[in-house]
């Protein structure tokens, strides 16, 4: 009866106190939101720094893009027995050659059928005054004369806005060609010294955080390359589907908004919608309510192929990220830093996951290395109480 009386002594005392468990949480809560503040502030300076370093950081981005596309090229024509430095310049001027064909086989479109699309816009801006002054609205005739001159005076009271946003575009296309002349540089030192690189980078950081870096930047390069020409693959099928849908339907600037097409097709989800946006207004305001809307049937067609069927087959090999990442990672660029940033949103997206993945990989290859060694050490334990057992001399009867 003793004995009942003192085992709820013995469990009190074994029970930690109410308050040091609510001490312990909150000292560990403090521990989280320290580290959360921590994380976040260094996210900051990141970002602060990306920002600083911008001019120099998006010409070596961009030349990486771009030599993850001529890498293979450049290694065929190495295997051929070309030298580094001649297959290197050989597919950069390649690809020069490529770019300036298509610029020079659009332009002329383009010009010639702008005048066009001008006269049929005018048209379309008279339809649209004709039905705001019809039923229902209504609207007079002083009313749009109105809402025209405040318009006019709007643009003429921000005239030096103006001027300025035009000295501004000057500096930019300024900078957008010394941003060019550096890409084409890097992209040529890239492909012909690339090879060499992660060799370099592993002698110079140690073989511990050599192996690291070089199975690391590895993977990023394989997961960039594979993002890069399924993304060309993808963008390619639906400029030819779209831009032949309005080479039928014979829809000014067919060919000059298949190429739209294909360059927004490097934007997931935002692209597609600005580059199917932009060739429904050309329709409708070139052929009529009809053609835009067999054009609009078209591109949701052909971008349901692309999103559901040719996209996931494609991109399951070279990414494995849920589009609601990739949605996030394209409107967080696009805030950020423009339509490069968007554009760049999602590769930069991709090696990041390559790098959690590995770190998930190191941590679970430590985990299992601990469970393995704490099992062995268990293992001799028992092992060894078992000998203790089986060497203790037996009692004495």
């Amino acid at each position: 009866m003793s004995e009942a009386t003192e085992m709820p002594k013995s469990t009190e005392s074994i029970l930690p106190d109410r308050s040091n468990v609510v001490s312990r949480a909150v000292v560990q809560l403090a521990l989280a939101s320290t580290c959360l503040i921590v994380i976040a502030a260094a996210a900051w300076v990141l970002a602060w720094s990306i920002g600083e370093f911008w001019v120099i950081l998006l010409p070596v981005v961009l030349a990486v893009i771009v030599a993850t596309v001529l890498w293979p090229v450049v290694r065929v024509l190495r295997n051929v027995g070309l030298p580094a430095a001649a297959a290197a310049s050989l597919a950069l001027v390649a690809m020069i050659g490529v770019l300036v064909g298509v610029i020079a086989l659009i332009v002329p479109t383009v010009v010639s059928q702008v005048p066009e699309i001008a006269d049929q816009a005018t048209t379309g801006v008279n339809q649209v005054r004709d039905w705001l002054q019809g039923p229902p609205l209504n609207i007079g005739d002083e009313q749009l004369g109105s809402a025209v001159d405040a318009i006019v005076s709007r643009v003429q009271s921000s005239a030096s806005s103006i001027a300025s946003g035009v000295f501004t575009g000057v500096s930019t296309a300024t900078s957008v060609l010394i941003t060019l002349f550096l890409v084409l540089v890097l992209s040529f030192f890239f492909v012909k010294d690339g090879p060499q690189f992660l060799p370099w980078l592993n002698r110079h950081a140690g073989p511990r955080t050599g192996r690291h870096l070089e199975i690391v930047l590895g993977r990023a390069w394989i997961t960039l390359g594979g993002f890069i020409r399924t993304q060309a693959v993808v963008s390619l099928v639906d400029a030819v589907l779209i831009g032949g849908g309005l080479m039928i339907l014979r829809v000014p600037l067919a060919l000059a908004l298949a190429v739209i097409t294909f360059v927004a097709g490097f934007v997931p989800v935002v692209g597609a919608f600005v580059a199917g946006t932009l060739a429904v207004l050309i329709a409708l305001v070139t052929k009529g309510f009809t053609t835009a809307l067999i054009v609009l049937v078209l591109i949701i067609v052909v971008q349901q192929v692309e999103g559901n069927v040719l996209q996931p087959m494609l991109q399951s090999k070279s990414m494995n990220l849920h589009p609601v990442v990739v949605l996030l990672a394209v409107t967080a660029g696009g805030s950020l830093y423009g339509i490069v940033g968007a554009f760049l949103a999602v590769p930069v997206t991709a090696v990041a996951a390559v790098v959690l993945r590995y770190l998930g990989e190191q941590v679970d290859l430590l985990t299992t290395a601990g469970d393995e060694f704490g099992a062995e050490e268990s293992g001799q334990d028992e092992l060894g109480e078992e000998e203790s057992v089986t060497t203790s001399p037996a009692p004495a009867e």
